[in-house]
């Protein structure tokens, strides 16, 4: 088999990304040399490749879905807001600019070579390569400039699946909607849909299935049913709470309960996802002082804007809650820019420009924010157990004082480090978390079997499941060998016989 499919989504967190690690995962499985990419990603979640390249973290976890080695070619574009207006662009895992919305449409010529270079590299590599979409290909104010749906889709003349999410209704609207808002030209490459997080009765939904079909002239490859329990890497803070949600906590031998703080702009909160698998852990998102009332452990993860986010936890009352919780002892933990807050002190002429900050001060460092991004896979111990990690950071931290924890300090009941992933190593996360529950005084021991990375595998498993058993997998081998159907027909948001169905196609505007 060879050949490529673009996975594209009515909305945000439709499932594209999961749709997208499930068909590497079932090709993988069939013996297929299969790749994932995704052209340009918007997230704060991301990850260090084995040669220094940041990408975006769910194309990680599609590559170990597709049983392969992670690359920048995977997602050569990744944007990183760091704050309603502005983004730091990242090409060939690489920061080479911060800009606004209209500033990157300056980037956008050369970008598209460079994405066009990536994608053939990955199809001269691999048997097949599955691209995912960014948000929705019916984002009609951004067609022109478009790199990752349509866009792409002409450009390498790549056949799409527009998946839907019919748990938040209103799928058969959007599917139809997003088809029709497309140029015809984009429309001839839309080759049918599949429904995704479907909990009901099959029978109810088959005359939907049926309509949408004969409306539009496209099939549907599937019904992919709910599945609890996946809680796999999400992209950014719309999927957070839903997949925290998916993931029930495990009943294990005593209670320890986490409240991370839920910072506007967080970033790699997958970090805590190693916790929640933890029987007996419990993981809470908190926003206000009152959420941290119960919490054993209080994470301050990263973010992509420190000093704007201390000031954010000011304003709520959650610093000062934070820092009279840490001098009672009781346990704090703070990563990359968690950690950057609790020092005594933030120089920062690079990510906010705001100069000198005075920190937490719950921790003896010094930080100062440098132009150079540090992106590095160390590897250290601590409690007698080997980690290994990741770094993604501006802000480079001084130690001034207090016991060594993995490249950062512990003082007290509070502990600080800029390694990513660091709790993944499961003998790390045991002696960490029950140094916690010691310094918490609670009644809890880690479960000595919990495998953070099997657990993982069982899930992307879960996801090639889900393919091959509740979809087309004969139509689907086809479209990725042979295209798009020729003859598909051109559907208008007025239905049959609106106007500009008969309207040259040069004369729509665009």
């Amino acid at each position: 088999m060879r050949g490529a499919l673009l996975v594209a989504g009515t909305t945000s967190d439709a499932g594209k990304s999961v749709l997208t690690a499930g068909l590497c995962r079932w090709l993988a499985r069939r013996g297929v040399r299969v790749a994932p990419f995704k052209a340009q990603n918007m997230s704060l979640n991301s990850m260090v490749t084995a040669d220094g390249a940041e990408i975006g973290r769910a194309q990680v976890m599609q590559a170990a879905a597709a049983r392969v080695e992670p690359s920048a070619h995977m997602n050569p574009v990744l944007l990183k807001p760091g704050s309603d207006r502005r983004s730091q662009v990242v090409v060939l895992g690489r920061p080479v600019a911060e800009v606004d919305a209209m500033g990157y449409g300056e980037h956008k010529a050369r970008l598209r070579e460079v994405v066009a270079a990536s994608l053939a590299r990955l199809r001269a590599e691999y048997d097949v390569v599955i691209c995912e979409g960014a948000g929705s290909p019916a984002e009609i104010n951004l067609r022109n400039g478009d790199l990752a749906n349509m866009g792409l889709a002409r450009a390498a003349d790549l056949p799409v699946i527009v998946v839907g999410d019919i748990d938040r209704g209103g799928v058969f609207a959007a599917l139809y909607g997003t088809v029709g808002l497309l140029e015809p030209e984009d429309q001839r490459l839309v080759a049918g849909f599949v429904i995704n997080k479907f909990r009901g009765a099959p029978e109810l939904l088959a005359p939907g299935l049926a309509q949408i079909t004969a409306l539009t002239g496209r099939d549907v490859y599937g019904v992919l049913p709910w599945l609890d329990g996946l809680g796999l890497d999400v992209e950014d803070s719309l999927g957070l709470d839903a997949a925290r949600a998916a993931v029930p906590p495990r009943e294990g031998q005593g209670t320890l309960r986490v409240a991370v703080v839920r910072l506007p702009r967080i970033s790699n909160f997958t970090d805590v996802d190693a916790l929640a698998a933890e029987p007996g852990v419990n993981v809470t998102f908190a926003r206000t002082p009152g959420d941290l009332a119960d919490a054993d452990l209080v994470v301050l993860p990263g973010t992509r804007a420190t000093v704007s986010d201390l000031g954010w936890l000011h304003e709520r009352g959650l610093a000062a809650e934070i820092t009279r919780r840490a001098r009672e002892g009781r346990p704090v933990l703070g990563i990359c820019g968690g950690y950057q807050m609790l020092a005594r002190e933030i120089l920062d002429d690079v990510e906010s420009c705001a100069g000198p900050v005075e920190g937490l001060g719950l921790l003896p460092a010094r930080v100062e924010f440098a132009p150079d991004k540090t992106l590095r896979r160390p590897t250290g111990e601590a409690y007698g157990e080997r980690v290994h990690a990741y770094e993604i950071h501006h802000g480079i931290v001084a130690v001034e004082g207090g016991e060594p924890f993995l490249d950062g300090c512990r003082t007290g009941a509070v502990w600080g480090t800029t390694w990513h992933g660091a709790l993944e190593n499961n003998g790390f996360r045991r002696a960490f978390l029950a140094d916690v529950a010691r310094t918490a005084g609670r009644a809890f021991t880690p479960a000595p079997d919990t495998d953070f990375a099997a657990l993982r595998e069982a899930q992307l498993d879960a996801l090639g499941d889900l393919v091959e058993n509740h979809l087309d997998t004969a139509a689907l081998e086809r479209l990725i060998e042979s295209g798009a159907p020729p003859g598909l027909p051109v559907v208008a948001p007025g239905g049959p016989g609106h106007p500009s169905l008969n309207a040259p196609a040069g004369s729509r505007s665009r």
